[in-house]
């Protein structure tokens, strides 16, 4: 674990992440997304956009593959309603002597290193969590953290990138921190022709007949407006792949099993059965 010490205080550094995440499709998302963090003059500032669409279609996968564009070490802080200002920034914890440590949260680490921090699903934060990371949004760059007094500045080349489920099991993200929170990059279900490329990258063992079944499942789903999502596919695939394994069934017919058990009863009225 590295350390670092900041004003004569150690703080155990998290470690960046890699992650099997490949982006696939949609170049002119992951464009958009460079560009809201490319800084082109020395009083220029990044922004800190915001991702923003369903369950399931890639938010973070593109993040992830935007950080990778820089070269830059990758940083994940999955965002809880339970998130606390302490868990974001700096928390005490015990060592095994029996002393006080202060570990750095992911975010924090991520300033320090000069990484990317996907914070994942922010809007099922609270308030009082997003208040702590207002002065790092905007033109101060830095954080405070309560429990060891400490000012953290951000380095230059640290970035940020925010992803938003749209689903009603979160909260409302206050307005100023809204502001703080641009550009926003909505990502839509990809087409018919991405979804497949999607399903070849994630599932290369599967054949074309079984991926195109479940692309043709999926862009049934989206015309009538359900929330079924390209991680669905993949799971219906490959669920179907390993029955067919145990069972000796062609994949195809046991695509209706694998989509009630993923998504329920509801979902089979999509599904052309082969």
């Amino acid at each position: 674990m590295k350390q670092t010490t900041i004003d004569g205080i150690a703080l155990n550094l998290a470690s960046p992440v890699s992650l099997a995440l490949k982006w696939v499709g949609q170049e002119e998302l992951l464009t958009q997304l460079l560009a809201a963090w490319m800084v082109i003059d020395e009083r220029d500032i990044p922004f800190n956009p915001r991702l923003v669409g369903r369950p399931g279609v890639g938010k973070t996968t593109l993040a992830y593959a935007a950080a990778l564009r820089l070269g830059r070490p990758v940083y994940l802080y999955q965002a809880t309603m339970d998130t606390r200002p302490e868990d974001l920034i700096i928390s005490p914890v015990i060592s095994p002597d029996g002393k006080i440590q202060y570990a750095a949260s992911s975010l924090v680490s991520a300033m320090l290193a000069g990484g990317v921090l996907i914070l994942d699903e922010g809007n099922r934060m609270s308030e009082k969590a997003w208040a702590s990371l207002a002065p790092l949004l905007d033109d101060r760059r830095y954080v405070e953290s309560i429990v060891t007094g400490l000012r953290i500045p951000a380095a230059r080349n640290f970035r940020i990138v925010v992803t938003m489920n749209e689903d009603s099991s979160t909260f409302e993200v206050p307005e100023y921190i809204h502001s703080r929170l641009q550009p926003q990059i909505y990502i839509d279900f990809p087409a018919a022709d991405e979804e497949l490329l999607i399903l070849r990258e994630n599932l290369p063992f599967s054949s074309g007949r079984i991926l195109q079944y479940v692309v043709d499942f999926l862009q049934r789903a989206h015309a009538a407006d359900e929330s079924y999502s390209v991680r669905d596919g993949i799971n219906i695939a490959r669920y179907a792949l390993k029955m067919m394994h145990m069972q000796g069934t062609e994949a195809a017919l046991l695509l209706p099993l694998a989509v009630e058990r993923v998504l329920g009863n509801e979902a089979l009225e999509y599904l052309d059965h082969p």
